[in-house]
């Protein structure tokens, strides 16, 4: 490879991993084009998976700030880039590693934090963001629905206490 080839891909791949909010570093020796073909429609369309140099994308993660990153690039290594849910693009990897053993998650980066490969696979357990989300305004709901049953039964339980207080005094003054 050339020095003017080299010098792009690192840029390439510094300015991958700066606009990525995570980064997963995989082997994948063993795997077949097509099967890789298949993994990469598989992390969904906000990641992309590349096959890297190793050296060359130590030098991409020193430029973007990114330390953590060194110990896992060694061997074949490629790099799963996500810029969306990175919950979705670590269940593809967690499903498609099930069924192809010879995809081994090394370890990532979530926003900076270095990730190891069981804190990936737990980060697949979470449910995507959406339903998280939608959980979250259901919640809100309940509350508000709540409150306002709360508000609602304010003025009944005045009128009802007042209506109450009436009937004991016309009680009191029937009876003098």
């Amino acid at each position: 490879m050339a020095t003017s080839d080299k010098v792009a891909a690192v840029a390439e791949i510094t300015e991958k991993l700066r606009d990525s909010n995570a980064a997963v570093v995989t082997s994948y020796t063993g795997l077949s084009v097509a099967q890789l073909k298949q993994l990469r429609r598989s992390l969904g369309e906000n990641a992309q998976y590349r096959v890297v140099k190793n050296t060359l994308t130590k030098i991409a993660a020193q430029e973007a700030g990114i330390s953590v990153l060194d110990e896992h690039l060694s061997g074949s290594t490629a790099v799963a880039f996500v810029t969306g849910d990175p919950v979705e693009a670590a269940k593809g990897l967690r499903d498609f590693a099930k069924e192809n053993p010879a995809l081994v998650i090394k370890g990532g980066v979530l926003d900076g934090k270095a990730l190891s490969a069981d804190e990936i696979k737990k980060l697949a357990d979470l449910e995507s963001r959406e339903v998280l989300l939608a959980k979250l305004a259901g919640a809100f709901k309940g509350k508000q629905t709540q409150a306002a049953q709360v508000f609602q039964a304010l003025p009944s339980k005045l009128v009802r206490t007042v209506d109450a207080l009436r009937a004991k005094q016309a009680e009191q003054s029937g009876a003098e």
